[in-house]
Parts: structure tokens; sequence; C-alpha cells
């Protein structure tokens, strides 16, 4: 049996779907029910719903044998997991994001508000850039707007909410979309049932 670890929500109902075209259904999975687990012996394969962001330690842990996780997540948290796949699926970007007209003076300090700390110090890093990182998990959206920040990193999809709150995009840090990750111990028992499942997958995206 392969665990599977699938994120809650929309793109999980879409992932869920590539493992079907693929071969791989649970007709139970579709039910409406309060039930977290669901298996197909036939198909050898136990899928369960976590929350996005705890997929990537589901897989690291070994609860899961492979899950599915945006790769911001495997960027901010650095999970030591094998990504398989980009499953093309979720695709949105990280980005800086500042009040039109913002001008970045070197000379001080950047205020970058965020709930990705790692990503937006790895990133600023590497263009040698000082930053004081304010960490946040609400609405980012408002923090320049009140002068906590002068700018936020964020995922952005289509850049509505920015537009409303006459936010720009300034750079794109790194694209985002759904991988398919695997634990690395149980890759190398299971590498050809994980090996099979990811070239049907990749067939279809």
């Amino acid at each position: 049996m392969l665990n599977v670890a699938l994120p809650k929500g929309r793109l999980g109902e879409k992932v869920y779907g590539l493992f079907e075209k693929a071969g791989y259904e649970c007709p139970s999975l579709l039910e409406n029910s309060r039930k977290l687990i669901f298996e197909n012996e036939e198909k050898g394969v136990r899928y369960f719903w976590v929350k996005p962001s705890d997929v990537a330690i589901y897989v690291e842990r070994g609860a899961a044998d492979i899950g599915v996780a945006g790769k911001d997540i495997l960027l901010e948290y650095k999970p030591d997991v094998y990504e398989l796949l980009d499953l093309k699926l979720g695709v949105c970007r990280m980005a800086v994001a500042a009040p039109k007209n913002f001008k970045d003076d070197p000379r001080k300090v950047l205020k970058v508000a965020t709930k990705f700390k790692n990503i937006a110090s790895d990133y600023y890093a590497s263009l040698g850039r000082d930053i004081d990182v304010i960490h946040l998990n609400g609405s980012i959206e408002i923090a320049p707007i009140l002068k906590l920040s002068d700018v936020i990193v964020d995922i952005v999809e289509t850049g509505k909410t920015l537009k409303e709150n006459d936010l720009e995009v300034m750079e794109t840090v790194c694209p985002i979309s759904a991988r398919l990750i695997a634990n690395k111990s149980a890759y190398k028992f299971n590498v050809e049932a994980i090996e099979i499942l990811k070239e049907r997958l990749g067939k279809l995206v």
C-alpha cells in the first residue's frame, strides 16, 4: 500500500482527479463523509486528507510515502524529501509587492512583511539587500498601507487583491505550483511503485 497525503480543499480535489486519471482511483474518497482515510486495496493506495501546509511534514516523517505540496511550502520549510514531479496545478508566483510609486532606498533597511520568512530572507540575501522581516499570518496587504512595512512578499495568483489595495508587483521571486514529493526511505523501499505512479502522472501534466 502506498500512503498518499493529499492537501485538503480545491487543490487536493484537482490532485486526486489526476491520480484517478492515472489509474489510482478510490471511489470512497468522493463520498460525502467525515472520514479522513480512504483506501483501494486493489490499486494499492491509501489516501488521507491533511492541511496543505502539513503534507510535507507527514511525508518527511514517514506517515505518508508520497504527497503533494506547494513549492512555497518546500522552499519555506525545506523538508528533507525528494521532489519528484511538477504537477502544474495551483500555478501562481511568489512576488514582492509595494504601494504604487514606491522607490527602494538602498541606504535604508527594507521592511518586509510576509508569511514566508525564509523565502523572503533567502531572496534578499541573494541580492545582498539588508531587510527587517516582519512575520505576519493574516492579511499581508494591509502592512504597507499602515506603514508597518515597505513591501510584502506573498503568493500572487491574479493580483486582484493587490490592485484593490493600491499595491503592485515589483519583482517575481519564484514560480509556485504543486509538486509530487516522496519520503526518502519509502522511495528506496517502493522505488518501482513510486516511479510507475510518477510516470503515469507525468504523462498527464
